[in-house]
C-alpha cells in the first residue's frame, strides 16, 4: 500500500550555501542534511531562524523535537530520521514557512522553505512531481495523467516490472522531457514551457490525487513595427476547464508601476472580456483574444503601446516588453526627424536620446538643461544634432551612412521609443544594394531586441544578487 499521498517540489539549487524547498499547503517535506549515515559522534540541531526545533546527539542517543516551542506551530508534525538526520514536517501550513538553518558538527547549512497552494517553477527549469512513495511495493501500479482530458503521460506497473513514459502524446509537447524514478514513481518534467502548466492527476492501488503546476516564464523581448499587429503568445495550448486569465498592461512613462486590466478570460463563467476603453482608450478597437489559448493580438500597434504586458492566471505568470519601433528613411545629406511623442516637455523631466547604448541627448527640464554629446563615437555627430526644446524631437542634419541604425528614446531611464534608421545613397541602388540593405535593415530590427533583452537581463541579475545579499544579513 502508498504511505500518505503528498505532492511537494524541491528545488535543490544551492546558491551562496542555501537549499530552496516549495511545498504544497497540508503536504510533507524532508529536510535533508545531506548525510547518508549518521557517525558515532554527529551532532545536529535544526533550527527555524534562532529557535531550536529538533536536536540529535549520536554520543549521547538523544533525538529530540522541541514542537511545543513557536505557540506550538509544529506540534505532531516534526519527524528525525535516525539514520541520517533529516527532519520531516508534516501538515505543513503558511506559518511554518521560512529560513531553516542545520548545524551539523561545525558546518552549517540554510533551507528556505516556501509553502503555497500549487507548484510554481521558472520557465526552462525542472521539476519533480513528487508520489509521496518512499520506496515502491512489488504491487504497486501508478499513473500519471495530465490536463483536461486526464491524458495518461507516465505509468509503472510494478507486477510486469514496466516503465513507460508516453511523451508524444498532446502534440508531442513532453517529448524527451518525462523521467520516471523507478524506486519512488515520482515525475521530472525537464526543460518547462508554458504549455506543460495544469493539472496533473497521480492515480495509485488506491486513490486519485492531483496538483496544479504553474509555470512563470522570464521577460520577453517582442518588437514590431509601427502599424503593424503583434500578438503575445501565453504559451498555452488549451486553457484548463477552470482558468481566469488575466492581462495587464503597465505603461512605461504615463502611468508608471499601475498595472491596468485590459484583458479578462474566465473559462468557468465562459467570459471573454476585452477593456480597450481604458488608459485615454488607446488600445480602442485594437485587442483580440484567443479563446482558445488565451493569447492577446494588439493590432495597428503605435508608441504609445509600448511597455510591460503581464498575462497570469493560476497555471502562467509571463511579462512581455513591447518595442513598437519607426523605419525612418532619408537620403544621403537630407535631414531626419525623430518624434518624440511629446506636445510639450514637462517639469522635472529626465530624457535622454540613445544611439545603440551611447547617449548623444541629455535633457533635464528642472535646469532648463539641454545637453548635446554631438562629440561621441569620433564625432560623427559633431554639429549634426538639432533638438526641439519644446517636445524632445531630435533631428539629425546631413546624414551619412555612419549615422544609420537603432535610435530610442529614454524616459525616467526607460525606454519608450524606437527608430530605425535607414540612409540611402544619392545614386540609384540595383538589385543586389537593395537586397543588402533589407538585410543590414532586419539585422538592425533584432539588435533592439538584444539591447532591451541585455538591460533586462542585468536589472535581474542585479536584483538577484541583492535578495542573496539580504538572505545572508
Amino acid at each position: 500500500m502508498f504511505h500518505r499521498f503528498c505532492f511537494c517540489l524541491c528545488l535543490w539549487r544551492l546558491v551562496g550555501g542555501e537549499y530552496y524547498y516549495q511545498v504544497l499547503k497540508g503536504k510533507s517535506v524532508t529536510l535533508s542534511p545531506d548525510l547518508t549515515e549518521l557517525k558515532n559522534d554527529d551532532q545536529i540541531q535544526w533550527r527555524i531562524r534562532d529557535t531550536l526545533i529538533a536536536e540529535i546527539n549520536v554520543t549521547a542517543n538523544r533525538f529530540s523535537v522541541f514542537d511545543g516551542v513557536l505557540d506550538g506551530r509544529f506540534r505532531d508534525r516534526l519527524k528525525l530520521d535516525n539514520k541520517t538526520g533529516s527532519l520531516t514536517i508534516t501538515d505543513i501550513r503558511t506559518e511554518h514557512a521560512g529560513v531553516y538553518k542545520a548545524q551539523i558538527n561545525h558546518m552549517f547549512k540554510r533551507v528556505i522553505l516556501k509553502v503555497s497552494d500549487k507548484i510554481e517553477v521558472k520557465g526552462e527549469k525542472s521539476v519533480t512531481l513528487s508520489s509521496g512513495v518512499s520506496e515502491l511495493k512489488n504491487d504497486d501500479q501508478i499513473q500519471w495523467m495530465f490536463g483536461n482530458g486526464a491524458t495518461l503521460i507516465a505509468e509503472i506497473n510494478k507486477q510486469t516490472n514496466r516503465f513507460s513514459v508516453f511523451d508524444d502524446v498532446l502534440d508531442g509537447r513532453f517529448r524527451d522531457r518525462l523521467k520516471l524514478d523507478n524506486k519512488t514513481g515520482s515525475l521530472t518534467i525537464t526543460d518547462t514551457r508554458t504549455e506543460h502548466a495544469g493539472v496533473y492527476k497521480l492515480q495509485t492501488n488506491s486513490e486519485i490525487n492531483s496538483v496544479r503546476l504553474r509555470v512563470s516564464g522570464d521577460s520577453k523581448v517582442v518588437s514590431v513595427k509601427m502599424r503593424n499587429s503583434v500578438t503575445l503568445s501565453s504559451g498555452v495550448t488549451e486553457m484548463m476547464d477552470d482558468d481566469q486569465i488575466q492581462w495587464r498592461f503597465e505603461d512605461n512613462w504615463r502611468f508608471r508601476f499601475k498595472h491596468t486590466l485590459i484583458a479578462e478570460i474566465n473559462v468557468t463563467a465562459d467570459r471573454f472580456s476585452v477593456f480597450d476603453d481604458v488608459l485615454d482608450g488607446r488600445f480602442r478597437d485594437r485587442l483580440k483574444l484567443d479563446s482558445k489559448t488565451g493569447s492577446l493580438t494588439i493590432t495597428d500597434t503605435t508608441g504609445e503601446h509600448n511597455g510591460d504586458y503581464k498575462v497570469q492566471s493560476s497555471y502562467i505568470n509571463i511579462t512581455f516588453h513591447l518595442i513598437v519601433y519607426d523605419e525612418i528613411s532619408v537620403t544621403e545629406g537630407d535631414s531626419g526627424t525623430l518624434n518624440s511623442c511629446f506636445t510639450v516637455i514637462k517639469y522635472n523631466t529626465l530624457i535622454y536620446w540613445m544611439f545603440g547604448n551611447t547617449l548623444i541627448v541629455e535633457i533635464y527640464d528642472r535646469n532648463n538643461k539641454f545637453n548635446l554629446h554631438d562629440d561621441v563615437l569620433d564625432g560623427r555627430f559633431r554639429d549634426r544634432l538639432k533638438l526641439d526644446n519644446k517636445t524632445g524631437s531630435l533631428t539629425i542634419t546631413d546624414t551619412r551612412a555612419e549615422h544609420a541604425g537603432v535610435y530610442e528614446l529614454l524616459f525616467d531611464r526607460v525606454r519608450i521609443r524606437s527608430f530605425i534608421l535607414t540612409v540611402d545613397s544619392v545614386h540609384c541602388c540595383g538589385p543586389t544594394e537593395a537586397a543588402i540593405r533589407l538585410v543590414l535593415s532586419a539585422l538592425v530590427g533584432v539588435a533592439i531586441v538584444i539591447i532591451v533583452l541585455y538591460d533586462i537581463r542585468s536589472r535581474r541579475a542585479e536584483q538577484d544578487q541583492a535578495h542573496i545579499d539580504a538572505s545572508q544579513t
